[in-house]
């Protein structure tokens, strides 16, 4: 199989309901950490709205909504299921972090690790302009590439295996980059399915962008924000990662 023939982002599709095997809210305790003392730190006390873009399954909101009001926004309806069984209390939304206008404020706007699939800078533009038309005066948002062009590392491949009571499941992720002089690398997931008494192999295929540190601070102050970065030491390989922050004067 060629790897033009692969479907993309089959995992937030018809894959969706895999998305508990392949990633356990627990495993967010210590991100979700670093999201709440940034927001603290800025915000202060209080049950301050905020708006979460490209939410996916939720896992890294469940530990946020105790302390805020959280509406979340996500492209696939399929991917805000998760969410939605995971974060009752939550509003959510069908909507490209792109484009989407709710005509409403908020204190804080978050983009996780969804952050990773703007290909472009122009994607990015947009993501950041999304954001700041969300945000009150003086609010913040926050968002965290897993990668810049200076930390990733190419061939990596990790595995891991879930199981429900109706599903087993082994996965296995290979991360590189085809070309070097574009802003994207890629994402290969194997799942392999035992269900219903049967076992398939599946593929699917993501593509994310890849950006210089510098430009990502440079893109966030000129859609307007007063940019900061906060260290965030949550990588298994220990490769530099940051909160990257813009407030809205």
């Amino acid at each position: 199989m060629k790897l033009d023939e692969i479907k993309q982002n089959r995992l937030y599709d018809e894959f969706a309901y895999l998305w508990p095997l392949v990633s356990d809210p627990k495993n967010y305790v210590k991100e979700a950490g670093f999201w709440t003392r940034a927001l603290r730190d800025k915000l202060g006390p209080g049950r301050h709205e905020i708006l979460e873009l490209g939410v996916g399954g939720g896992n890294n909101l469940s530990h946020l909504t105790s302390d805020f009001k959280a509406t979340a926004v996500d492209l696939s309806d399929k991917m805000l299921d998760n969410s939605r069984k995971l974060n009752p209390g939550v509003e959510h939304i069908v909507g490209d972090m792109r484009t989407v206008r709710l005509g409403r404020k908020f204190k804080a706007v978050l983009i996780h690790d969804a952050i990773n699939y703007m290909r472009t800078e122009d994607d990015l533009r947009a993501a950041f302009k999304t954001a700041w038309e969300h945000l009150e005066s003086g609010g913040v948002f926050i968002t965290a590439p897993d990668y810049t062009a200076e930390t990733f590392v190419d061939g990596v491949v990790g595995h891991d295996t879930g199981s429900s009571d109706r599903t087993r499941l082994v996965y296995i992720d290979y991360q590189f980059d085809p070309d070097p002089d574009d802003t994207t690398y890629e994402y290969l997931m194997i799942y392999i399915i035992h269900e219903n008494g049967e076992v398939r192999i599946e593929h699917d295929r993501h593509i994310s962008g890849l950006f210089p540190l510098k430009r990502w601070l440079e893109l966030l102050a000129e859609t307007g924000f007063v940019v900061e970065k906060y260290p965030y030491d949550v990588h298994d390989d220990g490769h530099e990662a940051f909160l990257l922050m813009g407030i809205k004067k």
